[in-house]
């Protein structure tokens, strides 16, 4: 028999991670008719940043409400398809749930409680939790943003910077496997978004939390990701890591302002769709 420490393992560097959410094949439906996903498949690997993009209207604030299952509170369904977690299906499981198996979803327009301090909305996010090691964790919440400890009113009076901070805290304290991040660069200034997509990636290298990330701001989301999604009309039309997505002439064009100050005519608008190959 061959001594093993001849043959090592290859490093988990080299291994590529597996994955610990995986969607498949899902379609959605709202109010039993108008279907929004058709067909959409994706995955996150443990430990990695994943970034779906898409302009509005493609799903992609549908796709995170699939998985976290907040479909129900609107009228939607997954109709078709299975959302799998850590390899146990989840789809149709409701939603506080989802949370104690791990996923914490950071909405749109940051949906803190308005009328509550900050400490107050820390302590929130961690309503699900049994230890007790709930204020060790607010210190770690402290230690990524700083500004929250200093803020001791009501959280409807902090800045929209300030309560996007809040509202990537209040998921830590639920110590999430997966944060969902929708559109965190939503309402602030260039300087603030670069600081919450800092942070964003310390909190995925520093607690090894898994991040998939709704964004519009592609060129800011494909520079913290790993890998990346492109959505269109409920599917995906285009993936790939996120260097390669960077590269790609098509989302050059239509997601990062390829041609900069140039302005296409129509026509040639019209002409550079039916070459797209996913249109």
């Amino acid at each position: 028999m061959l001594d093993a420490s001849q043959h090592p393992m290859p490093t988990a560097a080299a291994q590529p991670a597996p994955p610990l959410l995986e969607v498949s094949n899902i379609e959605v439906v709202y109010s039993d008719v108008i279907l929004v996903l058709r067909g959409l498949s994706l995955a996150v690997p443990q430990g990695r940043i994943v970034a779906l993009l898409g302009a509005n209207g493609a799903g992609k604030s549908t796709t995170l409400k699939a998985i976290s299952g907040l479909l129900k509170t609107e009228e939607g369904e997954v109709t078709r398809g299975e959302v799998r977690f850590g390899g146990v299906r989840i789809d149709g499981i409701d939603p506080h749930e989802i949370v104690r198996r791990g996923i914490f979803q950071v909405m749109e327009g940051r949906r803190i409680v308005a009328d509550m301090t900050c400490l107050e909305n820390l302590r929130l996010g961690a309503y699900t939790r049994r230890d007790n090691e709930v204020k060790r964790d607010i210190d770690m919440v402290y230690g990524f943003f700083p500004r929250l400890k200093e803020r001791t009113g009501l959280a409807g009076y902090l800045s929209g910077g300030e309560q996007q901070m809040l509202a990537i805290g209040r998921a830590l304290m639920a110590r999430p496997k997966l944060i969902l991040m929708d559109e965190p660069s939503m309402g602030l200034s260039p300087l603030l978004v670069k600081e919450v997509f800092g942070i964003i990636r310390r909190i995925n290298q520093e607690l090894g939390v898994t991040i998939l990330l709704v964004e519009q701001n592609a060129r800011m989301a494909l520079s913290v990701a790993d890998y990346g999604y492109v959505m269109e009309q409920g599917k995906v039309v285009l993936d790939g890591t996120a260097a390669s997505l960077a590269e790609n002439e098509d989302v050059k064009e239509f997601y990062l302002g390829g041609h900069g100050a140039e302005r296409k005519s129509f026509r040639n608008l019209k002409s550079y769709k039916r070459r797209k190959r996913w249109l």
